[in-house]
Formats: C-alpha cells, sequence, structure tokens
C-alpha cells in the first residue's frame, strides 16, 4: 500500500526514517524510529533535510582536499537526499521536506561543491547525484524555482558542466546534469551565447557513441527548447552557426551524425519563431545542394528528412532566380527522385506534401 504521506523513507541498502517533528518541521532518522514501548537511552539523533545538506557540504569541503576522506558517508548522505526528493516503493515524498532541502542545497555553494568533488566519488554516489540535481532544478519554494536564481549567479558553473565532454568518465553525469539546467531560459541564453557553444560541433562527432549522443542531446535541447530564445541566437549567429551546422553535421561522414542533423534542421526551420531565420535558410544556393545531395542518400531515412527541409525550397514564394535556375536544370532528376521517394507506412499528409512539391517544380519557368 502507498502512503499519501511519507513515515518511513527506505533507501536501498539503507534504513531511514521520517516523521514530522512540527508544522514546519521534517525530521529524518538514521535509523527507523524505535517503538513507543522501547527503553533504549540510545535513541538515534533525528536529521532534518536541512541538517543532511550541511553535512553533505561539510564532507564536500573535506573532500575537496583528500583522496579518501569520508567518501562513505557522502554516499549515505546522497542516497539520503535522493530518497527524500524521490520517494520510494513504500511511499510518496514530502513537500515540505523537499522544500526544506532545496533552500539548503542552494545556500553556501552546496551545488558548486558536489559538481566539483564529482569525479572524487565512486559511480553509485555520482549517479544519486545527478539525479539528485536533475530534481533540484524542477523544485519550487514560495513558486519559485530558487535553482534558477542561483545559476543566474553563477554561471561559469555551467562551463565545468559543457567541458566534461572531453573528459570520458565524467561526462555523461554532467551532460545529464546540464541538460537539465538548460530547463531555465536564462540557462540556456547563457550557454547558447559563450564561446563553449562551437564546441558541440566537434563533441557530436566524438568517437565515443555515448558521449557523442549525451552531446547531440543536449545540442538538440539548447536549439528546441526555449524558443525566442533560440530565434534570437539564431538571427544574430547566422553566418557561423549554419556555415559549420553544414559542414560539421549535415556533411558529416558519420550517417548517424547527417541523419540526427537533418531531422533537428527540419525542427528548427518549420518551427514558426524561426520563420525569418528559415526564409534567409532556403534562399542560399548552397543550402539547396545540400539538402539535393541528401535527397539522394541511400537511408531512406535520412531522405524522408531531407524532404521536409527541401520542400520549403520549393515552397518559397520568394525564391531567388539562382534558386530557380537549379530547380529546373535538376527537373528531370528530381521529379525521378521524388516519385521513388516512399514511406514505410501509409501517411496522407506526406503524400499530399510530395505531390504539391513535384507539381510546383514540374511547373517552374526560369527566370532572367
Amino acid at each position: 500500500m502507498r502512503l499519501n504521506r511519507i513515515e518511513y523513507l527506505l533507501p536501498i541498502g539503507e534504513t531511514t526514517g521520517l516523521r514530522r517533528a512540527s508544522s514546519s518541521e521534517v525530521v529524518v532518522y538514521s535509523e527507523p524510529p524505535p517503538p513507543a514501548e522501547s527503553k533504549s537511552l540510545f535513541k538515534p539523533k533525528p536529521r532534518t533535510p536541512s541538517d543532511i545538506v550541511r553535512n553533505t557540504r561539510d564532507l564536500l569541503r573535506l573532500l575537496q582536499n583528500s583522496t579518501d576522506n569520508n567518501k562513505r558517508d557522502n554516499d549515505k548522505n546522497l542516497r539520503e537526499l535522493k530518497t527524500i526528493l524521490y520517494g520510494n516503493s513504500e511511499a510518496e515524498p514530502v513537500p515540505e521536506a523537499c522544500s526544506q532541502l532545496t533552500q539548503e542545497f542552494f545556500n553556501d555553494n552546496t551545488f558548486r561543491l558536489l559538481v566539483q568533488c564529482l569525479p572524487k566519488l565512486n559511480l553509485e554516489a555520482r549517479k544519486d547525484a545527478t539525479q539528485v540535481v536533475a530534481n533540484l532544478q524542477r523544485q519550487q519554494v514560495q513558486s519559485r524555482l530558487i535553482a534558477s536564481d542561483y545559476l543566474e549567479k553563477n554561471m561559469d558553473i555551467m562551463d565545468i558542466l559543457i567541458s566534461s565532454y572531453d573528459n570520458p568518465e565524467m561526462a555523461l553525469h554532467y551532460g545529464t546534469m546540464l541538460r537539465e539546467c538548460i530547463r531555465h531560459q536564462i540557462v540556456a541564453k547563457y550557454v547558447l551565447e559563450s564561446p563553449d557553444m562551437k564546441k558541440f560541433f566537434d563533441y557530436i562527432q566524438l568517437p565515443n557513441f555515448d558521449i557523442a549522443a549525451d552531446a547531440a542531446a543536449t545540442f538538440k535541447e539548447l536549439m528546441t527548447r526555449h524558443k525566442s530564445t533560440v530565434a534570437e541566437f539564431l538571427s544574430k549567429n547566422y553566418e557561423w552557426f549554419f556555415a559549420d551546422y553544414n559542414s560539421k553535421l549535415l556533411e558529416s561522414s558519420n550517417y548517424i551524425t547527417r541523419r540526427q542533423a537533418v531531422k533537428l534542421l527540419g525542427d528548427m526551420l518549420l518551427d514558426r519563431s524561426n520563420a525569418a531565420v528559415m526564409t534567409r535558410y532556403v534562399s542560399s544556393r548552397e543550402n539547396l545542394r545540400i539538402l539535393m545531395n541528401l535527397l539522394r542518400e541511400s537511408s531512406k531515412s535520412i531522405q524522408i528528412e531531407a524532404f521536409h527541409v527541401f520542400k520549403l525550397f520549393v515552397a518559397n514564394q520568394r525564391k531567388p532566380p539562382d534558386i530557380i535556375g537549379i530547380l529546373v536544370a535538376n527537373r528531370s532528376k528530381l521529379l525521378r527522385l521524388l516519385g521513388e521517394l516512399k514511406i514505410d507506412k501509409e501517411d496522407e499528409q506526406f503524400e499530399a506534401d510530395k505531390a504539391q512539391v513535384m507539381k510546383e517544380v514540374a511547373a517552374l519557368e526560369p527566370r532572367e
């Protein structure tokens, strides 16, 4: 039976309990509270969520200057923090406990300490720490996301998280933290405008598949979550961004990189907030050349995603003369290619789009 309020939290490998001490405080026991009839004089000292955070912070400070001090206690504290935030199979989290934990965590640079000390923790503790950080980005205290307020004053922590993609041992942990922090618009804006933004084009092509995939997931989050911020970024950085996007991603020798890149390109250009950027992109003959080559790929997945971008070039009512010239010069090849383009399952919208594109290509006349 699940409880609506936590009476006992029992994380894996630990026995810990939570009970209400007053109307405003929740306390945590290092062991389950003894039964009422117990006469023991050695009752465990109760710890509030704030106490656990403070103890974690103290231990992390010691760990900064040590290779092994207090690792076990850190592991235990991080497990307890995770259980308070997520609950477990027996009970749901207590909002008051989560609020206490969140407020204390963003005091006195606990977040920075945890990020800096993460490489010194063992694998399970790193996983717990990553989950704690992820959850805290969503925790509201008096209707405020205080994680956002904290990060606004400590943006350099994002530089640490981004550069972790150069460290195979830490990349996935820090990458997860980075994506969760990007949930805050002010953080996403900082990352987009930082010099580190250009590094993602290289991280996405790292030989380690897991790290490359994680970097690609972070890049996608950056380019799609906050519409107005992305539109502003693309408008200001159009030249270098799409030069790198085309050469490093769309024309990459890696099949997965090309497939993901053309899919993301379609998502960006088809978003209404990027209408001005889309118009500029589909007015470029170099961009058209790249998309036509992607249409000729042997991979059906790439062909389909390339078609969704190619149709924007055709649908543009203000096509430059050189765009029309390229489409007319390649008309017969394009019509044959589009005619052979099929998808595995029936899709009326796709077929309608394809028919319209073929009709418009067939009707094009060259301009002087």
